[in-house]
């Protein structure tokens, strides 16, 4: 992948179809002079920055093909870093086309995707973990993967790898001058000081390690599978949560024969929320796929709320199917449904309280739409349990983890060096290598496949 920033590209930046108006985004050194060429109103090279125009859009015979806004930005205010004209045009197929084209013709050429994101991040105008918020934050759906994204493209996140990497540079400089002088044997590194700050870097990246669990569930929202045994009042309970008629419901055993999924925001938390076939014994084959499908869920699924009828199930029976559904990584809500019929069930009836586990108890009558709210909270508790705030740090970017790993393991190598004296310049590779990991998540150091990869799965307009 190559990098052009003498080129001037065009791409729509609004979503493809009809619309009352669609916005056709020119940057580079030619962008003012190629909308010029073709705008009929003021002359756009003599405006000043962010400022709007109206005119409209001639082809060469002369033709209107649109009354538009002309929006001016001059280099390097702008999101790019270059000139950039903005024109919002109808939004009919037709006129979109005509005018990509023609500006297409004046000198211009189409955008790779992401391209104008990573000409914004070649230009100085962002870095590389801001750029890639552009992409999660046009994505978010929902308030936390929203706040997330805004925090990391504000620069949180790169602020403080930033600050780590500079006290390491601090430290590396002073080791790198030790190898100038080898042959004198001289310190510069005091080896106790650069133990304390590896130490105190390991803890900030486990901490934003830790929060990647969290930060991926704000993004991509928290797998939850409803499950329980026929009849237990799963699709109900489905049905009640998301106040709406989404699954079947029917008195006839096994109704639900595959998965359900459906998604359900609480308090700006996403909950991907499976609706599962009954836990039994299966009468036919097609049932048996579909009891096979719901054990799969369960293993691959972060909160497992369990449903049981309160009148037919015996506490045995719910044990039983605990566990056989519970897993290390899994956080259990038991819904005691049908509780308008048999009010009188309390937890301890089946969980006694010598008992070895403490599931998070919740009582319930799906058909009547009561104690909803409670296990909604009780399912926004279960991931917030530990009260992060979302203005803190939180890692969301598998590639951002992934090179805060690797950063981790070159700082336990630094710290095994210095514990058994290793010579500076083994000491000094290995803190040029926990630079390198943490310098890739900013951009510091970047090469073309690593940028082909991320911006190449923008959209084009972006």
């Amino acid at each position: 992948m190559s990098h052009h920033l003498t080129d001037t590209i065009v791409a729509l930046a609004t979503p493809s179809g009809v619309g009352a108006i669609g916005v056709i985004r020119l940057s580079g050194p030619d962008a003012i002079r190629i909308a010029n060429s073709v705008f009929h109103g003021k002359n756009l090279e003599q405006q000043a920055s962010h400022t709007v125009h109206l005119g409209t859009i001639r082809n060469d015979e002369g033709r209107i093909l649109d009354e538009v806004l002309a929006t001016v930005f001059v280099a390097p205010r702008s999101y790019t870093g270059e000139n950039v004209v903005e024109v919002s045009c109808h939004g009919s197929d037709y006129i979109i086309q005509e005018l990509m084209q023609l500006f297409i013709q004046k000198g211009a050429r189409t955008a790779n995707p992401g391209e104008y994101t990573l000409r914004a991040f070649l230009n100085g105008q962002m870095d590389l973990s801001q750029a890639e918020a552009v992409a999660d934050l046009i994505a978010s759906s929902s308030k936390s993967s929203h706040a997330i994204a805004m925090q990391q493209m504000r620069g949180g996140f790169s602020d403080e790898i930033k600050k780590l990497r500079q006290e390491l540079i601090d430290f590396a400089s002073l080791i790198e001058l030790e190898l100038d002088f080898s042959e004198e044997d001289v310190e510069f590194a005091d080896r106790s000081k650069l133990e304390d700050l590896v130490q105190k870097i390991q803890r900030i990246i486990k901490a934003l390690l830790d929060s990647f669990q969290l930060g991926n569930v704000m993004k991509n929202g928290v797998s939850t599978v409803i499950a329980g045994r026929p009849n237990a009042g799963k699709s109900t309970l489905l049905n009640a949560l998301l106040n709406e008629e989404r699954a079947i419901v029917s008195e006839i055993a096994g109704t639900t024969r595959d998965t359900i999924e459906e998604v359900l925001n609480i308090k700006g938390v996403q909950f991907r929320i499976i609706d599962t076939a009954g836990i039994r014994d299966a009468t036919d084959t097609i049932e048996a796929i579909g009891v096979e499908k719901t054990m799969q869920k369960v293993q691959s699924s972060a909160l497992l709320v369990y449903v049981f009828d309160v009148v037919e199930t015996q506490p045995e029976e719910v044990r039983a199917d605990l566990e056989k559904l519970v897993h290390e990584n899994i956080h259990v809500l038991v819904v005691a449904n049908k509780m308008d019929l048999n009010p009188y069930t309390k937890k301890e009836h089946y969980f006694p309280e010598n008992s070895t586990v403490d599931y998070h108890w919740v009582p319930v009558s799906a058909l009547n739409k009561m104690n909803i709210d409670y296990l909604k909270e009780s399912l926004h508790d279960a991931v917030l349990s530990k009260k992060i705030n979302l203005e803190s740090t939180i890692v969301a970017n598998a590639r951002h983890y992934e090179a805060l790993q690797k950063a981790y393991q070159d700082l336990d190598r630094v710290l095994q060096g210095l514990s058994t004296g290793i010579t500076a310049d083994f000491v000094a590779m290995d803190i040029r290598a926990a630079l390198h990991h943490l310098g890739e998540i900013t951009g510091e150091i970047s090469t073309d496949d690593l940028l082909g990869n991320i911006f190449g799965r923008f959209c084009i307009g972006k």
